[in-house]
């Protein structure tokens, strides 16, 4: 791996992760529009520890005080928020585990990638045109907390987008933009902390594979990732989600025609 391809994978990881233009998706793209080899297992895994600690990094003060809430008041609304977040998870650890080969195997083909960026860009722009989203992220509701946690088991087909979905299903449910984007955000620190530990075995198996590279790409990921986090949060507050709608139209119709072509 060069230092151009550690330093594009790493931005590619920390910002797709919590943009809602699927990071799983363009590291599907990436290796196969320039023609690089694939990274492996190994430096996927060690991708999405750089974004966990840039969410851990960035919300560890609202987790302290919701892990604290939740055990000691738990009828609290932060109390509550908590218990939200863990029935949440559960769908997506679920589905994680039973469709795990399909999704590091079938699903990573270029072209169902292209068609769900723009399948699931139309939806989120279809959720974030309708009215109604009045619902702060510390009024959610047990309902509406399960039925965000479901929808992030298609964050598995790459193209969906984790924090794309989650979003997609809280503005659907009324959240206001920064109300989905906070728990979407909040939610992914359980949802990568398990897919880490599942996959570490599989890290610490291949010290080899550690490379200077290797280790900037983790720490760009981290990095770009903490500094998305903080962009869409502020950004949200006063616009909507088309750029990024548009983003996935072109990205998947690119994907499309190069693959015609070829």
């Amino acid at each position: 791996m060069t230092i151009l391809q550690a330093i594009v994978l790493g931005l590619v990881q920390g910002l797709g992760e919590f943009l809602p233009i699927s990071s799983s998706g363009h590291l599907v793209l990436a290796p196969w529009l320039f023609g690089w080899p694939d990274p492996g297992l190994t430096f996927d895994v060690a991708l999405h520890v750089g974004t966990l600690l840039a969410v851990v990094a960035y919300f560890w003060k609202d987790w302290l005080r919701l892990i604290a809430a939740g055990f000691t008041a738990a009828r609290s609304q932060e109390g509550r928020l908590f218990w939200y977040l863990v029935l949440a998870t559960i769908p997506g650890a679920i589905g994680g585990l039973l469709l795990e080969k399909w999704a590091e195997t079938t699903f990573r083909a270029p072209l169902l990638t292209a068609g769900m960026l723009i399948a699931f860009g139309l939806v989120l722009y279809w959720t974030d045109r309708q009215g109604g989203k009045d619902v702060e992220v510390k009024d959610i509701t047990m309902k509406t907390s399960i039925i965000i946690g479901i929808a992030q088991i298609l964050a598995l087909i790459p193209g969906v987008s984790r924090s794309g979905i989650t979003m997609t299903a809280g503005l659907g449910l009324g959240l206001t933009r920064e109300g989905a984007t906070r728990f979407s955000f909040l939610l992914l620190a359980p949802i990568i902390f398990g897919a880490a530990v599942m996959k570490l075995p599989h890290l610490l198996a291949n010290p080899a594979e550690i490379t200077l590279n290797f280790m900037l790409a983790v720490l760009v990921s981290c990095l770009s990732g903490f500094a998305s986090i903080g962009f869409l949060l502020r950004y949200v507050r006063t616009r909507s989600f088309l750029p990024f709608v548009w983003y996935r139209l072109t990205l998947g119709a690119l994907v499309i025609i190069v693959s015609l072509i070829r």
